[in-house]
């Protein structure tokens, strides 16, 4: 076992029985700390020298050697002496501290503050309070005032601070307004700027039942931010004020009383009808869905319990009716909750086996919808056979809804090779006409956003940018937050594709990789951030260096060829590419091949280099990871 750092804090280690680690003086924790802010990375000895003095003494390297040797000692007491280090190692001209992304008190709350963003209110909280229990004081207290330590001091309090704001936001998504009161007050208190933390207190003191303490709240950031900023307060907190002075009902909506509210509604008015109550539910959840964030972190939630439910009650038609009137529209092609939706698959494969010759098609249909629609990511074909059966079903019938949830389903699938841009542009198409005539606006909104996907994969931005308008549009005037993440990413993509520099095209991703926050997407948001700047880099011709301990998600096995490339390792970078396997068939499989393409032909690889060319050969002409919506790994080349 490894000891274990803080440094949220003065800086510790602790061993492996939680017992404290004699670090001897100020210079050896001056040394471990510089180790750790580098993260992973070496450090020259004359860097740390001129880090730790400011007029080096004659023989300052040997005084660092001596530190480093003390600390090795401290750290790894079990070493024998001609056994090599494996925790402070020696790594050419420096060093560098090999700890685990566990092993700092830092880098474990960096984590769980991402985990928190992509999970349910109720967990997030848990998350969060753990989390920021971790800290002791500042970080790295005894190194306030040297300069190799402010970037990342000034990071963490950034991060605690919008972690203070996010834990907020999860007592108020799950009804515990005035337990947020107290730390918001002291955050407003020290500090004044952030009007995200100013909005959170007068919103935690209105639901309350402290209107007028809201009040003057917001008065007080008012004259803050004038008085000593001379600026006006965000639209935001000009919105709340007014909202509060009405009364409005859109302040109680949050979808943890939203759902309590609706619950106590059906006791009272169908307390012996489960059935109804049941189908009822489904309207609910399907609402909170498509708010975004919280709300479809809430349905998400509920969903599998109020199947479970309807099977309990043994009719297959409400078990049809309970699991296909769940018909949110999909865009990405990574579940968020794989367990959850295997087991939606089963759920819906039970009632459709249970369901009689003489029931009527539509059960079926919604059903056969459900299963393609739950089944993206998942290896075989039943989910483009469930999709191309409710169509057919759906079309026979002419029935425009149930067309709709189909031609959702046919799109989820539509990734068996590359090259599928044009099918997908003739899906969308005919949704939107659909969804126009009869007033679909959810399915109005996904024909826009697989047009963009399609059109930009075809390199028509022109067209691409007609439906990102249209479908903000529509999200304004129905209230679709969630989007705007998907226009913002196609944009940063779009100015990536189209000659952006390096660092506005970078900033774009970043910019949009902020939306995803506490989106409800972990999907869609585990590891797209690094994945779009790797694809930009390599696009480029850029090296693609990273941190070590950024978290690739599901993307690692395309990410790892380029950063040992990148990290002058072609042999294991090789091995590596040799060991990768083919790609999901998903809105990302041309962007991976890509990227295999590239790795392949920077080592060599000529099996791999005709092997992504053939995989490829089918979109040839196209840009490569446009059809995602959110990245690109640049124009794929015309076969001669």
């Amino acid at each position: 076992m490894t000891p274990t750092f803080g440094v949220l804090g003065p800086v510790v280690a602790w061993d492996e029985a939680g017992g404290p680690v004699d670090l001897k003086g100020p210079r050896h924790r001056a040394v471990l700390a510089r180790l750790i802010v580098a993260r992973g990375r070496v450090v020259p000895v004359g860097v740390v020298v001129d880090d730790l003095w400011i007029d080096p003494p004659a023989g300052a390297k040997g005084a660092v050697r001596t530190f480093v040797s003390a600390l090795r000692r401290a750290l790894e007491p079990q070493r024998t002496a001609r056994t090599a280090a494996t925790l402070l190692v020696t790594d050419g001209p420096g060093y560098a501290l090999r700890a685990g992304p566990q092993s700092v008190d830092a880098w474990r709350f960096e984590h769980a503050v991402a985990e928190a963003a992509a999970a349910a209110p109720g967990q997030a909280l848990d998350l969060l309070e753990e989390a920021l229990g971790w800290w002791r004081g500042p970080s790295y207290a005894e190194f306030a005032g040297e300069s190799w330590a402010h970037a990342e001091r000034t990071r963490l309090e950034e991060l605690r601070l919008s972690a203070v704001e996010r834990q907020a936001e999860a007592r108020l998504a799950v009804g515990l307004a005035a337990e947020s009161v107290p730390d918001l007050d002291t955050l407003v208190a020290e500090h004044p700027w952030r009007e995200g933390a100013w909005r959170l207190l007068a919103l935690a003191l209105y639901r309350s039942g402290r209107q007028g303490e809201a009040l003057a709240v917001l008065r007080r950031a008012r004259e803050r931010l004038a008085g000593e900023l001379g600026i006006d307060p965000s639209p935001q907190l000009t919105s709340l004020e007014t909202d509060i002075l009405r009364r409005d009902d859109r302040l109680e909506l949050d979808p943890g009383r939203m759902w309590e509210r609706a619950a106590a509604a059906y006791d009272r008015t169908v307390a012996s009808g489960a059935r109804a109550r049941l189908e009822s539910t489904v309207g609910l959840l399907r609402s909170l869905a498509v708010a975004g964030g919280s709300g479809l972190a809430a349905a998400r939630e509920q969903r599998l319990a109020t199947i479970a439910a309807a099977e309990q009650l043994g009719d297959p038609q409400l078990t049809a009716r309970v699991i296909g009137a769940f018909d949110v529209p999909g865009i990405w092609t990574r579940s968020d909750d794989p367990e959850q939706a295997a087991l939606i698959v089963a759920a819906a494969e039970r009632t459709l086996a249970g369901l009689s010759p003489g029931d009527p098609d539509t059960a079926r249909a919604r059903l056969l919808a459900t299963i393609a629609l739950e089944s993206r990511g998942v290896h075989g074909d039943r989910g483009l056979r469930a999709a191309r059966e409710s169509e057919e079903i759906a079309r026979a019938l002419d029935d425009p809804a149930l067309l709709a949830s189909a031609l959702n389903g046919v799109f989820m699938h539509t990734f068996h090779r590359s090259g599928l841009a044009p099918e997908r542009d003739a899906i969308g198409r005919e949704l939107i006409t659909l969804s126009v005539r009869h007033g679909f606006v959810n399915f109005e909104v996904l024909g826009h956003l697989v047009r963009l996907q399609a059109l930009g994969a075809l390199g028509d931005f022109a067209g691409a940018d007609e439906h990102a308008a249209a479908v903000d549009d529509l999200a304004e005037r129905h209230e679709r937050p969630l989007v705007a993440v998907f226009t913002t990413w196609y944009r940063a993509m779009r100015a990536a594709a189209t000659g952006a520099s390096d660092a506005d095209a970078e900033a774009g991703y970043r910019a949009a990789a902020k939306l995803l926050d506490g989106s409800g997407m972990p999907g869609l948001e585990h590891g797209i951030l690094p994945l779009a700047l790797l694809c930009l880099r390599v696009s480029r011709g850029l090296p693609a260096t990273f941190d070590a301990d950024t978290d690739w998600g599901p993307y690692e096995p395309w990410a790892r060829p380029h950063l040992l490339l990148a990290d002058g390792r072609p042999d294991e970078a090789a091995a590596a590419l040799r060991r990768i396997p083919d790609p999901p068939r998903d809105l990302l499989v041309e962007a991976l091949w890509a990227l295999i393409a590239h790795a392949a032909a920077a080592v060599g690889d000529h099996r791999l280099i005709e092997r992504s060319r053939t995989e490829l050969a089918p979109a040839a002409g196209e840009i490569a990871g446009a059809g995602s919506g959110m990245l690109t790994v640049g124009l794929l080349p015309v076969r001669a």
